[in-house]
């Protein structure tokens, strides 16, 4: 490719094997080369492989213009930006042309006259795929003028032209995109009369400013993102404009909580020295996760709006740094996560959940913790015995309970207190000082580390108040525990606090 950018001249491009495609047959056939190589394509694209990509590269092989339909969160405008890497990596065109004119097939005014005043001699350019691609963010203020174009009496007056000139015009994004992809990220929320000015441009390439009868051939490859229309109020993708965006599809959040665990590792921006200092065992990275899958599917929260993958992305990088400011506070060198830094991840959920009248009744901050409580439920069984199967089988067998020693140790009086800045060495004495809940982490896991089963041991705590076998009640900086009966026995008429009241006991 080296050797094609010194080709300067028209002369010189005619002696080499360029020829003139459209964009779409470009994007067609770097697929074709791709797909024979078995090479991926759309690096970071996680969770997609068998679903959204197939159904991208189908579209792309049909030539068409693609609208890709989702919740937010869900890589739509980071698949649009990687359709860039079909392109060629340099491109020529007519130096000085600003709609980098094809030097065999111009289009605009200034094209068609270089051309043929300078011929073989016509000057030739070289642009890199980068810049050929335009993103525009759809939003209710954008005009005709921003997309399309508009007279400009400023050059008409400099360049002594009647506005009957087609030199007088400004061209917009689209057509200074000719050759190249064109993104409309949001488009139902573009208005409707400017969606009808897409109209010719996606069936007859053609676009018409003010009074010019002008017919320019756009080469586009156009990319369109939105949110499903009974989702926003906003606005919706007129129908006729549906109609001439040849290929619809559909994405989707990860189905699995190891591919969201992938994609937040993937796209955590962590520091260098966070990433040496802490150490985040699987539970915790799983159990980020899983609080996203109980938000799409919990009743306070509006599924029309989704649950972007950002929530899970932001919550573990605060979950990192709480873990982090415990370390700097208590002078440590290093530290694990804990479950008590999950209270440190409440504000990267609140700012994320669009809540139905219920949640908004309950307060965004209770809804998270809610959340994060049916999160520790799911994820205990996977770590140890359900405690509500083995209520059940006692009365069918001589089951012992394992959780029998931790339960009565709470029902002596015993309560406990888990704040998320506690000193290694008191963390330790505090989880230590619980009768049995040592024992019963080695008894399902008797090959950790110290601070896995530390972790787990706190994990045993929340995962038993989850299940109403103790008390969990809401620190401005952490978690006490203790007797659950003891808990409902005391509970006045008219307390609201938000651990005692909580529908989960």
């Amino acid at each position: 490719m080296n050797e094609k950018l010194n080709i300067k001249t028209l002369g010189e491009l005619k002696q080499t094997d360029y020829r003139s495609r459209s964009v779409k047959e470009e994007l067609r056939e770097n697929l074709i080369l791709q797909l024979q190589k078995k090479e991926g394509g759309f690096e970071g694209i996680i969770g997609f492989e068998d679903t959204v990509i197939p159904d991208l590269q189908t579209a792309i092989l049909s030539r068409h213009n693609i609208l890709l339909l989702g919740l937010r969160g869900q890589a739509k405008t980071r698949i649009a930006r990687l359709l860039v890497n079909l392109l060629d990596e340099y491109m020529p065109y007519i130096e000085g042309s600003e709609l980098f004119d094809d030097p065999l097939a111009p289009i605009s005014w200034y094209g068609h006259k270089t051309v043929e005043e300078l011929g073989d001699n016509t000057p030739v350019a070289w642009v890199h795929r980068s810049e050929r691609y335009t993103e525009k963010l759809a939003t209710p203020d954008v005009t005709v003028a921003d997309l399309i174009g508009d007279v400009d009496p400023i050059k008409a007056a400099t360049l002594k032209l009647t506005y009957s000139d087609e030199r007088v015009i400004h061209f917009g994004l689209i057509p200074r995109a000719h050759r190249g992809i064109f993104v409309i990220n949001e488009l139902p929320d573009l208005q409707a009369r400017i969606q009808v000015a897409l109209f010719n441009i996606l069936q007859e390439r053609d676009i018409q400013i003010r009074g010019f009868k002008l017919r320019l051939p756009l080469d586009i490859q156009f990319m369109f993102t939105a949110n499903p229309e009974d989702y926003t109020n906003r606005g919706s993708i007129v129908t006729p404009l549906k109609d001439r965006i040849e290929s619809q599809i559909l994405t989707h959040y990860p189905r699995s909580v190891e591919i969201s665990r992938r994609i937040t590792q993937q796209e955590a921006q962590l520091t260098p020295e966070q990433r040496v200092a802490i150490e985040a065992d699987g539970l915790v990275k799983d159990l980020v996760e899983q609080i996203a899958f109980e938000a799409r599917n919990s009743e306070y929260v509006d599924k029309k709006s989704g649950v972007s993958a950002r929530l899970t992305i932001s919550a573990y990088e605060n979950l990192i740094s709480n873990a982090e400011r415990r370390m700097i506070i208590n002078n440590e060198k290093s530290t694990f996560v804990r479950i008590a830094d999950f209270l440190g991840v409440i504000p990267a959920i609140t700012g994320k959940i669009e809540l139905v009248y219920e949640g908004e009744l309950e307060g965004s901050a209770k809804v998270a913790t809610i959340l994060l409580g049916k999160a520790v439920k799911t994820l205990f069984s996977k770590f140890f015995p359900d405690p509500e199967k083995i209520k059940k089988g006692k009365k069918a067998s001589n089951t012992t309970n394992p959780y029998n020693d931790i339960v009565s140790w709470f029902a002596s009086g015993n309560t406990l207190s888990l704040v998320d800045d506690l000193p290694l060495a008191e963390y330790k004495k505090i989880l230590n000082g619980v009768t049995g809940l040592k024992e019963t982490v080695k008894q399902f896991h008797p090959r950790l580390g110290e601070n896995q089963q530390l972790l787990l041991m706190e994990f045993v705590l929340h995962g038993l108040a989850e299940f109403s076998q103790l008390s969990k009640g809401y620190l401005d900086n952490g978690f006490a525990f203790g007797d659950m009966f003891d808990s409902l026995f005391n509970l006045q008429p008219d307390d609201d606090d938000l651990d005692l009241n909580d529908d989960r006991y």
